[in-house]
């Protein structure tokens, strides 16, 4: 077997054909987008409804960002440009890139979560490997395969003056920089900075590991520079320089030029539980640390980056810092805890994103499946469905269910299954082959109203499954796919649900409107579907039969809905005490006052649980 250092030419060179491919489908009209699911106008309180004019969501040549996905497909759609919103490409326009990846150090992170009375663990998904585990089955060579592809796009992405700054530690730390110097370029290195950290044990036979590195590296020969300083010792403040260097040095004012490494108390690594600033986050950094970078890397004004975000401590500094920002995590636990944080510190308007066509992304790089139809027949066969013959049912996505009448329709990974797929199902289910007395749509992705179309169908005949949204990344071989088979593991889930009380809308004056919205229940996903054990489903099926809601994470307020931007003008969420003061609940009933409008109004409800699974409640109003 080669060893590393053999295999590292191989990585560089099929590295550099990914990117390769990559940069040529930018300029296809194959291009991968972003979705925006909302424009957050952050309100902390009941009373706190955005009051000035509406943003307008197009013609702005700037946003801040939070997108949820896989970064190398985030960075090719910042690269292609925006047409949802308008957003100019983002190709050499980025200050600083700062990046804290995983570190292949096996450790494999869980997910805790609060429950009243009690917590679960939940695994990451597949999806979510790249975020919470950085166990790696290939070991390092797959973790430096995944990286390669990653630092090229980011340097596509920055400013000719631009620095990128990658946070690694002694685990791979020696192999990275040999990728950033392939990439980079070996001149433009500036600086290893060692930033050094106190906590932890001591083992018995090495040295404590108390330390991580921050590899700088310029994209061009000019690069932002902002000098530093850290406050003089008590020792430094006591004897002065004259003592030593004689009458002509004096102490500066700003303090001690910063070395190449940090130990200061203002970059000290979080280690109280109970810190105002730690949010439960495995990898979390300090703002202290992130608040030097930035500082040192960029002037107000300048972008931003960080494409393995976390808990969102780039963001929230660049925020406070005065910069523009773009982050993004694969993770939904940090996609969720990001946008609170924000949230809580009054951040200026962002927009909430997501990878446009995840599944159809997935199914397009798959190398198993080269039609959909092929697909379609595997997800038949994972949900008992026997398939009717190419000469019955040409698309080869129907099946039905032995000693049943039950049609089963497999929707399209490229699209999203909305009114229209639901309609040609019970349009099936009347007339294909005589007709079913049931027919169950299983689909990957939903627009986002799928819970309210359902719900005003009221069709108990007609059934929509999720088909589990990692299973593509499941599916890479034969043998993984018969392996599926065989264990029966996989699980299709029914739609979660939000059902709110019909709001109450008062006239409080002449051109304004008090309205009264109350959530009522929520209907999760089935445990079974969750990468949860036997005893943590156990646990959520409790919460679930004794207290839905209390699974609300986050839920946002439009309450003049255009049926095309999801405005958040009111939000509350899990530990916001402005609201609630309970930790694991959301308050459920809000009041708000809106200006009077001609017509009916749309008033739209977006909830997101503790899983992050997202629902929809809409109702027009006079």
């Amino acid at each position: 077997m080669p060893g590393l250092i053999e295999e590292l030419p191989k990585i560089v060179a099929e590295g550099k054909k990914e990117v390769e491919r990559i940069l040529e489908r930018l300029q296809s009209p194959n291009k991968i987008t972003l979705q925006t699911h909302e424009l957050v106008l952050p309100s902390k309180d009941q009373s706190g409804l955005f009051r000035g004019q509406v943003p307008e969501l197009r013609d702005r040549q700037w946003w801040n960002r939070l997108i949820y996905g896989d970064n190398l497909l985030v960075m090719q759609a910042l690269l292609t440009g925006d047409p949802e919103t308008g957003l100019p490409s983002m190709r050499g326009k980025i200050d600083l890139i700062y990046i804290d990846p995983p570190f292949d150090s096996k450790a494999d992170y869980r997910t805790q979560i609060a429950l009243p009375g009690s917590s679960i663990e939940q695994k990451p998904t597949v999806i979510e490997q790249f975020a919470y585990s950085d166990t790696w089955k290939e070991g390092t060579v797959s973790y430096l395969k995944m990286m390669y592809p990653r630092l090229a796009l980011m340097r596509e992405l920055l400013k000719d003056t631009g620095s990128l700054i990658v946070h690694i530690d002694w685990h791979v730390a020696h192999y990275v920089k040999v990728l950033l110097d392939e990439i980079m370029g070996k001149n433009n290195f500036i600086n290893e900075i060692i930033w050094c950290y106190g906590g932890g044990g001591a083992p018995r036979n090495y040295y404590p590991r108390k330390h991580d590195n921050l590899l700088w590296y310029a994209k061009g020969d000019k690069w932002t520079f902002n000098k530093q300083y850290r406050p003089y010792s008590e020792g430094t403040l006591q004897r002065g320089l004259t003592a030593v260097k004689g009458d002509k040095y004096k102490l500066s004012e700003e303090g001690a030029g910063l070395d190449d490494w940090w130990a200061d108390k203002q970059v000290q690594k979080i280690l109280s539980p109970t810190a105002y600033e730690n949010l439960k986050f495995p990898t979390q950094k300090p703002e202290g640390l992130l608040n030097r970078i930035i500082l040192g890397h960029s002037n107000e004004g300048d972008i931003v980056a960080d494409f393995f975000s976390g808990s969102g401590t780039t963001a929230a500094v660049a925020e406070k810092l005065g910069r523009r920002w773009i982050i993004s995590d694969i993770g939904k636990p940090a996609i969720m805890i990001s946008r609170k944080r924000l949230i809580d510190q009054d951040a200026k308007p962002f927009l909430y994103q997501s990878i446009g066509d995840y599944q159809k992304e997935s199914f397009a790089s798959g190398k198993l499946f080269k039609r959909v139809g092929d697909l379609s027949q595997v997800i038949l066969h994972l949900y008992g469905a026997i398939p009717f013959t190419p000469e019955q049912n040409p698309s080869r996505n129907l099946g039905y269910l032995k000693h049943s009448r039950t049609l089963v329709l497999v929707d399209s990974p490229s699209k999203l299954t909305g009114l229209n797929t639901i309609r040609k199902a019970q349009e099936l289910r009347a007339s294909f082959m005589g007709g079913w007395e049931k027919v169950v749509v299983l689909g990957w992705n939903f627009v986002f109203d799928i819970g309210s179309i359902m719900q005003n169908l009221n069709d108990d005949k007609l059934e929509v499954l999720v088909i589990p949204p990692d299973l593509l990344d499941k599916l890479k071989t034969k043998s993984s796919y018969q392996k599926l088979v065989r264990s029966g593991e996989i699980r299709f889930s029914s739609l979660q649900y939000l059902s709110v009380k019909d709001p109450v809308v008062d006239q409080v004056s002449d051109d304004t409107l008090r309205i009264t919205i109350e959530l009522e229940n929520y209907i999760l996903l089935s445990p079974d579907a969750l990468p949860l054990d036997d005893a943590n489903k156990e646990k959520l099926q409790d919460v679930i039969d004794s207290d839905p809601l209390s699974l609300i994470e986050y839920w946002s307020i439009d309450p003049d809905y255009d049926g095309e931007v999801f405005r958040s003008k009111w939000q509350d969420y899990r530990g916001n005490r402005a609201n609630d003061d309970d930790a694991c609940r959301v308050a459920t009933r809000t009041v708000l006052d809106v200006p009077q409008k001609e017509g009916k109004r749309t008033i739209c409800v977006r909830a997101v649980d503790v899983f992050g699974f997202e629902s929809v409640w809409m109702k027009e109003v006079e």
